[in-house]
């Protein structure tokens, strides 16, 4: 057999092309970091999107599959998706927790309702607790068909979002208006039911399963050597007895001894109630509180004075004896053994919070770790059928945690129920900073969110901070990079030298015709967001 070798094998063109191209360019889809950042779970750049389109609904709605209370997480979550946004890193990062607000209050002005389509299970859900943990598990439950009823100690549902939040940063008919919206579902709320025995509670009303979500109302100690002490209370039970209208006097100066976010409510709080003089005493500098720092400038702000690095030695009625504390060289403070005299009507202890476990003590298999009760990855304690989450697990105890673990709590409740095992679905890998193409972005700083005249803010709890405008909020949306996540700007389709690139119609994306591709890699260029990836040819 003869071979003519001056006529080319015969192969299709994209044989050809791909023999000689080195790579390819393959659309990926990475996880944003402000999704990975959010303790919630929520697919943040997905509902942006819908709200920089102005499809305000749609936005809403997609929100609401992972956290049912957007209106109140835009106003009391520490926002550590914004601490992850990539655009910090170009000017300033997305107002992410502002977007959400008003995604939220749109949604309660206009009415909108949860939508969803699930069959009914007849399986039956104790939630012990209705605070945010426990309020998101019965919603989650409830969207898997499940029948929720929760059982609440207080008088309210909400938890510490109604007793440890002042009304200035959540304002009541916000919070009970999200609260109603999960009762409207369905969830059966029983409330000043005190449940001792969650065992006994489990056999006796006939549930499948129970989730126990009990916040830390318990106020911590320390041992401080005191005479005649008067006006000493917690701020657990301060900022509670404000919330029944049952405020104690406090008198004309006000110590509170803390750093926390707590503690900076507390004496916010003390000032709006008409005292003169309120003092944060804390044993660590500013670098070191626990307090956001907006938390903090927002007491100074309002005239709540700070004595850093002090601590209480001595208490003899309205008289404080504190020790001037210094920074040692291993970062933790330590005496200097110089006193100093404060005088103070009243002292609110902010020193942090603990759990009751003891409606879970007598349970066989169920294991504690201090204050808190240990679960296993499926948040399941010891005992078969019994869940926890929120403050009674070892975890950080904001809002937006609790939700996460309602939310995981719901998901692994369902999947035993069917005798499964929840398993999370695989992560996409992270779109960092270095992957992006930032030529496409010009600067655009972040819309600032009002705030109430100072004037106004010691005389009421009316909110301080204001939400967004539409044409803000919009705006805000759009700032967001998509990273990871093709946004059809069209730069892959304008940029290609071979037409390689197929649009497929609006919200569908793109496609790639090998048999055009040469793998010069422009688009790969001119994709702002890291939605392209150049991968090798096989061998």
């Amino acid at each position: 057999m003869k071979y003519d070798l001056t006529r080319p094998p015969d192969l299709s063109r994209e044989q050809r092309i791909g023999q000689m191209r080195l790579q390819r360019p393959e659309y990926v889809a990475l996880l944003p970091p402000c999704n990975q950042a959010c303790p919630a779970g929520e697919n943040i750049q997905a509902w942006l999107a819908l709200a920089q389109q102005r499809h305000f609904k749609a936005a809403w709605q997609k929100l609401v599959e992972e956290n049912p209370m957007p209106a109140i997480h835009g106003r009391v979550c520490y926002h550590p998706c914004e601490s992850g946004c990539n655009r910090a890193q170009l000017d300033n990062p997305v107002s992410i927790h502002a977007v959400e607000r008003f995604l939220g209050d749109l949604a309660i002005a206009e009415g909108w309702n949860i939508e969803y389509d699930t069959a009914a299970t007849g399986r039956h859900i104790l939630v012990v607790g209705a605070g945010p943990s426990g309020l998101s598990a019965a919603y989650h439950l409830t969207r898997m068909g499940h029948n929720v009823e929760i059982r609440e100690a207080g008088p309210m549902a909400g938890g510490m979002m109604h007793f440890g939040i002042p009304a200035y940063r959540m304002p009541r008919d916000i919070l009970d208006a999200e609260i109603r919206r999960i009762e409207d579902m369905g969830v059966r709320i029983v409330l000043d039911y005190k449940v001792e025995d969650v065992l006994a509670e489990k056999q006796q009303g006939n549930f499948d399963a129970v989730f126990v979500a009990i916040g830390a109302h318990l106020s911590k100690h320390i041992d401080i050597p005191a005479r005649d002490a008067a006006g000493m209370l917690s701020a657990v039970n301060f900022l509670a007895s404000v919330e029944t209208g049952e405020a104690p006097v406090l008198g004309r100066r006000v110590a509170v001894y803390g750093g926390g976010n707590t503690a900076m409510d507390a004496a916010r709080v003390a000032k709006r109630l008409g005292a003169e003089e309120a003092l944060i005493i804390y044993r660590r500098n500013r670098e070191q509180m626990p307090a956001h720092e907006f938390e903090a400038q927002g007491a100074l702000e309002e005239g709540v004075k700070i004595n850093w690095l002090r601590t209480i030695r001595e208490i003899d009625q309205t008289t404080l004896t504190v020790e001037v504390m210094e920074i040692g060289a291993d970062g933790r403070p330590r005496g200097t053994g110089e006193l100093e005299t404060l005088e103070a009507d009243s002292l609110i202890l902010a020193l942090g919070q603990s759990t009751d476990v003891t409606l879970l003590e007598n349970i066989p298999g169920i294991e504690f770790q201090g204050d808190t009760v240990s679960v296993d990855e499926h948040m399941m304690t010891g005992h078969p059928g019994i869940f926890a989450g929120g403050d009674m697990v070892p975890s950080e105890r904001t809002v937006t945690t609790a939700v996460g673990h309602g939310k995981k709590a719901a998901r692994n409740i369902d999947s035993w129920l069917r005798g499964e095992h929840y398993s999370s679905p695989q992560k996409n890998p992270l779109a960092s900073f270095d992957k992006l193409h930032l030529w496409y972005f010009t600067d655009a700083d972040q819309r600032p969110q009002d705030s109430l005249d100072l004037n106004h803010r010691q005389s009421g709890f009316e909110e301080v901070v204001h939400g967004l405008k539409k044409q803000d909020a919009v705006f805000e949306a759009q700032r967001c990079l998509s990273c990871g996540n093709c946004f059809e700007c069209d730069g892959c389709y304008g940029a290609c030298p071979e037409h390689a690139i197929i649009k497929r119609g609006k919200n569908r994306g793109y496609s790639i015709d090998l048999e055009l591709c040469t793998g010069c890699s422009i688009c790969f260029d001119q994709c702002p967001c890291h939605a392209i990836e150049m991968v090798a040819e096989p061998a």
